[in-house]
């Protein structure tokens, strides 16, 4: 329990003195934020970010819809998938540093910006887990952060114990499609019976889909009816 608790709490007391103490700038125009939970200002966000994204596979459209062709053709392995946006400036950069290097009071503001934009909240998130020897070497698990950030947005609870990585593998950045799902085989575990029918798997950045599509054909097994995908961004398909 204590090591659940405590993160939460550091995080957001970090966060308010980081705001108080620090003058923060946009990280695009460098001029002063004019709140500390902004992520940068609203005129640089508005600049690179007009592109739609499909409800369903989270992909550029170009006009607002619920599925686009290519999820009618081949639905994706989930039901809905939430992001903040594409994978544009000055989003990279930002996540960046709240993965690599420990910025994990960033969940907050992406939490923010994030559960804005999800009309129906899943009653249960799980984050994307970590193989323990990961987690150590980068300290925390972004995907869980940001669960705990959202979970109190859109009150709903955390289960940060029914998935698990069950074996170490390669990041998947830079890997082929089959070298990715080769990459992943047998990767991840599932512990308990399922915590709830609609879910929503928590994760940073959903680039081919492989990692969320293998969690899902899990929970499907488990019994899952609804499978959501809380992102921070989407990338465009190579």
């Amino acid at each position: 329990m204590i090591s659940t608790i405590v993160p939460r709490r550091f995080t957001r007391v970090l966060t308010h003195w980081r705001g108080k103490l620090l003058p923060l700038q946009c990280p695009v125009c460098h001029l002063a934020l004019p709140a500390h939970h902004s992520l940068c200002c609203d005129a640089c966000w508005d600049a690179h970010h007009q592109c739609l994204l499909c409800q369903c596979c989270g992909l550029p459209v170009s006009q607002p819809q619920a599925r686009c062709g290519a999820c009618l053709s081949q639905p994706p392995a989930w039901d809905r998938l939430v992001a903040i946006s594409g994978y544009h400036d000055p989003l990279p950069q930002l996540i960046h540093a709240f993965k690599y290097q420990g910025a994990f009071e960033l969940a907050l503001p992406f939490a923010q910006q994030l559960s804005d934009r999800i009309l129906t909240p899943a009653p249960v998130l799980l984050p994307v887990p970590l193989h323990w020897r990961r987690r150590w070497q980068r300290g925390f698990n972004q995907s869980l952060h940001l669960a705990w950030a959202l979970a109190d947005n859109l009150d709903t609870r955390v289960v940060d114990t029914y998935l698990s990585r069950a074996r170490h593998t390669a990041p998947q950045q830079g890997l082929s499609r089959q070298d990715r799902l080769h990459n992943l085989c047998g990767a991840f575990a599932l512990h308990g019976p399922l915590p709830a029918s609609h879910v929503a798997i928590v994760d940073d950045v959903v680039t081919t889909g492989q990692t969320v599509s293998q969690l899902c054909r899990l929970l499907r097994k488990a019994g899952a009816k609804t499978i959501d995908v809380y992102c921070l961004a989407r990338t465009d398909l190579p």
